[in-house]
């Protein structure tokens, strides 16, 4: 088993309730016994790194080191590690596991990557995990394997954490949808990026004709990319994907130094 990672937070963007978030508890609890769950009381997805700035955020103890907070997920790292834990931070935070994947573009909107990366400013390890579903289910009918996640993740973060990981980056970790029998590869990818549109907007109309939209998941698969997250989660593989809080295009940063 190895010796205890020490104390654990999780959380995620589904919301307190949410069935992934109970299977990165059971992994986190297979790492450590000091474990604490704070987390949204409602779903939050696509929350992305916001704060609720112009409202007040209020906890709920639902038992023994398990909060809700109506907030964002950034919210619920921010009460974790400036209420709650304050005097002893976590040692390892756990983001997730988020009801489908988060690869590509999905990093900047996805609210389970958030808490990774605001677990990453604060100088702890912060590992955010996504289980893939298949868009080819019928629409509301999508059954995330939550096994494969709870099956792979504790041997994955344990030899993530013999690393001395670079300062200002966090693991995005992708489980695929397959099989919890299968043995998939576990694979260190790149970012990627989809040559197709997911995300849709469909307007519609109010009995009093105001417009109103609603998102909506286009069934479309991109053409992957060597070596990226998409290939990788395409291909039935775990894919692990370190990702730096530094946004700084150095190739451009030379340009401009040049141009002005």
């Amino acid at each position: 088993m190895g010796k205890p990672v020490g104390r654990i937070l999780v959380s995620n963007d589904d919301g307190i309730n949410a069935p992934g978030i109970k299977t990165t508890t059971k992994i986190a609890k297979a790492l450590s016994d000091d474990v604490w769950v704070v987390a949204p009381a409602e779903e939050m997805s696509g929350a992305s790194h916001s704060l609720s700035l112009s409202k007040p955020l209020r906890m709920k103890k639902l038992g023994p080191r398990r909060f809700a907070i109506t907030g964002t997920p950034t919210d619920c790292v921010m009460v974790a590690t400036r209420h709650l834990m304050k005097d002893k931070l976590p040692d390892l935070i756990l983001s997730g596991v988020n009801f489908g994947q988060n690869i590509a573009e999905d990093v900047s909107y996805s609210g389970t990557v958030a808490v990774a990366k605001e677990g990453t400013l604060l100088g702890i390890p912060s590992i955010a995990m996504s289980q893939a579903i298949n868009f080819a289910d019928p629409i509301g009918a999508y059954l995330p394997k939550f096994e494969v996640a709870e099956k792979y993740a504790p041997a994955i973060i344990r030899n993530l954490l013999k690393l001395d990981w670079q300062k200002g980056t966090l693991i995005n970790i992708n489980f695929p949808d397959i099989e919890p029998s299968q043995k998939p590869k576990i694979r260190i990818t790149k970012q990627g990026l989809r040559d197709k549109r997911i995300l849709g907007l469909e307007a519609r109309t109010e009995p009093h004709g105001n417009t109103y939209f609603w998102y909506r998941f286009e069934r479309a698969l991109s053409t992957p990319h060597k070596g990226t997250d998409i290939e990788a989660i395409m291909q039935g593989d775990i894919s692990i994907t370190p990702l730096h809080m530094d946004h700084t295009s150095a190739s451009l940063t030379k340009k401009l130094a040049k141009l002005f």
